[in-house]
């Protein structure tokens, strides 16, 4: 029997799909090409915004069509969507079977096994527990992967945050970290399989390790630990948050080879009134001095950020204020959103929401900022050397091979595919919004 994951969302999502695949894999399911081969479907969602949601039930309105053509089907929602609608998904797609939340992907082959032998409806939505936030119920997640170059390890899951836009302390739970032991583990594994580069995952992955029972982890010293992994050569991580990022984390990317010299970091706004109103302890002049800070310690490193627009309340002055930010900080790039109501939320509930007509309009207005800043920041690269992990052969052009540098900047350029998985020192030849083409030197 085959099986589909399809998934939304962000890296944590993409993780708990291989995660899905592989406890159907050792169920003896197989993979099928797509939708039309598979007797099993399992949708991943996501609801940190509307858009995934409705491309969900976009699909689920397809699979119906599918399930009257083929009733032997076996349709499956899980991840965040399912961890708060599953309601909703009962109501409005009554041909799935079951509903887990993010806390029970591994009983899917059980459910999968159920629905074919009962045709009852189930769903399984209750979140882990808390556990003194640690946790030690991990499936051996090296174990059955198929060798990859580069691999995602979540280290932390959940979140204490409770920013007044966000839903994902509802969809994943309060903070829980992995014991040190496990992920190390699993990353020589990995390592033994292969893998040179890892992304570590985390709601606020800086704020990592306080309450193990080996005692507190600082986030720095896990990143050291990981390095002198024989065969690991680059490490990442998504997502830190402001309050939380460290001076010795600073020292790490300053010191440590391993850790590529890339910082993913959200501020959402540039006025300080917004950020309080979101709930984001920082000030804007508290974000900006960590920037100073890893500006003036690696000069080289890149910075990208998030930013939402539009969140109730906001006066054209605030959204000007981050526009402001954006122009002094000029950064490498930015993942830019319009603010999407979130049930359930504090934000969702304000009375001074924002129109829509409003928030696209300020929306294009930063985007149109930030492409600028990014096509000139790639532009005045050129003539520089990168040092780039090669991938594999360029989507863009199939003669070309393509990989990113060190700060994370796409970079394409003409070489053998025997250069495959190695680290290669390209010059940059052009620049582009969206990256970088260049020559191997």
């Amino acid at each position: 029997m085959k099986y589909k994951v399809v998934t939304w969302g962000c890296q944590m999502n993409e993780e708990d799909s291989e995660q899905i695949s592989l406890f159907l894999d050792e169920a003896g399911y197989q993979p099928a090409a797509g939708l039309e081969d598979a007797q099993v479907v399992v949708l991943n969602t996501c609801s940190v915004r509307a858009k995934p949601e409705d491309k969900a039930f976009s699909l689920l309105g397809e699979l119906r069509e599918i399930k009257l053509e083929r009733p032997d089907m076996v349709i499956g929602v899980a991840g965040c969507m399912a961890q708060v609608k599953a309601a909703e998904i009962r109501r409005r797609a009554p041909h799935v079977d079951f509903v887990v939340g993010t806390g029970d992907i591994g009983i899917i082959p059980s459910l999968v096994t159920e629905a074919l032998q009962t045709r009852r409806f189930a769903i399984r939505t209750e979140l882990p527990e808390r556990k003194g936030a640690i946790v030690t119920d991990v499936p051996r997640r090296a174990v059955g992967r198929a060798p990859k170059l580069k691999a995602f390890v979540p280290i932390q899951y959940g979140c204490d945050k409770f920013c007044t836009f966000c839903i994902v302390p509802m969809t994943r739970g309060r903070e829980r970290s992995r014991p040190t032991s496990e992920i190390l583990d699993e990353i020589r594994a990995l390592a033994d399989q292969g893998t040179k580069e890892v992304t570590l995952l985390g709601q606020t992955v800086n704020s990592y390790g306080k309450n193990l029972l080996e005692g507190r982890v600082p986030f720095a010293r896990l990143l050291r630990q990981i390095a002198a992994i024989p065969g690991i050569e680059r490490i990442r991580y998504t997502s830190p948050y402001p309050r939380d990022f460290s001076k010795e984390l600073i020292e790490t990317i300053r010191d440590v080879p391993e850790v590529m010299e890339h910082v993913h970091l959200p501020v959402q706004s540039g006025d300080d009134d917004m950020l309080q109103a979101m709930r984001r302890v920082y000030s804007v002049s508290s974000y900006e001095r960590i920037v100073t800070d890893l500006r003036e310690a690696v000069p080289w490193v890149s910075i990208t950020t998030d930013i939402i627009v539009g969140f109730p309340g906001e006066t054209e002055e605030q959204f000007s204020n981050t526009l402001a930010l954006m122009d002094r900080t000029r950064f490498d790039g930015a993942f830019m959103f319009a603010y999407s109501i979130r049930e359930g939320t504090p934000a969702g509930g304000m009375s001074e929401q924002v129109p829509r007509p409003v928030k696209a309009e300020r929306l294009n207005r930063l985007i149109a900022l930030q492409n600028s800043i990014t096509s000139a920041k790639n532009q005045s690269l050129v003539g520089e050397r990168f040092e780039v992990l090669v991938e594999g052969p360029s989507k863009k052009d199939a003669s070309m091979m393509a990989g990113y540098s060190r700060e994370f900047r796409m970079m394409h350029f003409p070489a053998s595919s025997s250069r495959a998985g190695r680290l290669a020192s390209v010059r940059a030849t052009l620049g582009y919004l969206w990256g970088m083409t260049g020559e191997v030197v």
